[in-house]
């Protein structure tokens, strides 16, 4: 088994490198619009996030937050408490935060693995931004339609944290004799805290530099991987590779009452969840079905999201595995969900046309998630030349004292 594995990577890799060179005004075109979508969006969107992830893991908050909120997590998803602080910021910052903390706290020993891997399931979601302002409003042209997209994105990503809770639930057993807390005390709370702050030796100016340096760094291979899978996805429509996947998907998309015409945007998508999110709103079928599809291709974030993920829990021994499963169901599950959720929720809000003064707080978030990730589209070269710099002359200086 291991040699055909290694067949094909080596076959996969020599027919990459063999599109590239033969397709070179194509690869090229390919690279510029992954680093643009980095270089714009990605790296401003989240380095303060993982900024402030590390500051607040080295300063013990996490630890404050984690000890409050174990009643809430370990009876449904069965992981620790600390699993809550990564849930919300990584709800908020989207792709791959969830799975950069949760090694975080998996190198600090706060999780087992088996708790890691439940955790980094369905702890990875889109942001809000992008839901809101790239997808509903960018791709789609209906502002409405985000509040769909976003309740079928997180109640499926709920779905697979209660899913996965199940997962190698024998591991559990030594923590059934452990003292347990309806409300536990903030004095307990505080003292997890205070013990953490003492561990911490660093200097505060080094606790600064590590932070950037590492957010830096992870975002240097964040990009790396947005790049080569926008190379290979456009490689694999140059030769026409896609046009024969499109023809089974064509056929399962039937067999689902969903509409073939769909096929190549749902290919893009598996590849790239933005290029497939724009090819999906740009088709001309029914709003239901684009919008079925497109929660699918959220919720699977597409193999370059899950490279990048593969990349960050390779520092670890989390395994794969179980996140690519729930991948899969996140997709299963936010699909179901939005069919559910868009007659209640779209077709009796679709009239935007309200006077001013008459808009209510679901549509006032839509349209300014619009406008933010509008400005942060713009901003957003700056952010990343001048956090460049700064993490080069950090880099310089750890070089010169070392």
């Amino acid at each position: 088994m291991k040699k055909w594995n290694t067949l094909f990577i080596a076959a996969f890799f020599i027919f990459l490198t063999a599109t590239v060179i033969t397709h070179p005004q194509a690869s090229l075109q390919a690279s510029k619009n992954g680093l643009a979508m980095w270089w714009e969006v990605v790296f401003p969107s989240l380095l303060p996030f993982f900024i402030l992830s590390e500051l607040l893991i080295s300063f013990g908050i996490v630890r404050f937050v984690g000890v409050l909120l174990e009643p809430f997590m370990r009876p449904i998803f069965r992981v620790p408490g600390v699993g809550g602080f990564v849930l919300a910021m990584g709800m908020a910052s989207g792709f791959p935060s969830g799975a950069k903390l949760t090694t975080r706290l998996r190198q600090e020993r706060q999780l087992t693995r088996i708790e890691a891997e439940r955790l980094v399931s369905f702890t990875n979601s889109s942001n809000p931004l992008f839901i809101f302002g790239a997808v509903a409003v960018g791709f789609f042209h209906h502002p409405a339609l985000g509040i769909v997209l976003a309740s079928a994105h997180y109640l499926g990503n709920l779905a697979v944290g209660v899913t996965m809770r199940g997962y190698k639930a024998r591991h559990d057993a030594h923590l059934r004799s452990r003292k347990k807390f309806l409300f536990p005390p903030f004095k307990e709370a505080f003292n997890a805290l205070h013990t953490a702050r003492l561990a911490e030796k660093r200097p505060l100016g080094q606790i600064l530099s590590d932070a950037v340096m590492s957010s830096v760094q992870t975002l240097f291979m964040i990009g790396g991987f947005i790049i080569l899978f926008s190379v290979f996805s456009k490689m694999l429509s140059v030769v026409h590779v896609t046009d024969l996947l499109s023809i089974g998907l064509g056929y399962m998309l039937q067999t689902m009452h969903l509409p073939p015409e769909l096929d190549l945007a749902m290919i893009a998508g598996l590849f790239e969840i933005t290029l497939g999110s724009q090819m999906t709103g740009s088709q001309e079928v029914t709003l239901l079905a684009k919008t079925i599809v497109v929660s699918f291709i959220l919720g699977f974030s597409g193999f370059s999201v899950q490279a990048q993920v593969a990349g960050i829990l390779a520092a670890t021994d989390i395994r794969f595995k179980p996140f690519f499963f729930a991948r899969l169901l996140h997709g299963i599950y936010a699909a179901v969900f939005a069919f559910l959720l868009f007659k209640p929720l779209y077709v009796s809000r679709s009239d935007m046309a309200l006077p001013a003064g008459a808009f209510d707080a679901s549509q006032q978030v839509v349209m300014f998630s619009s406008v933010l990730w509008n400005q942060l589209v713009k901003a957003g070269p700056f952010i990343t030349l001048c956090s460049m710099i700064v993490y080069i002359a950090l880099y310089y200086r750890k070089l010169k004292n070392g």
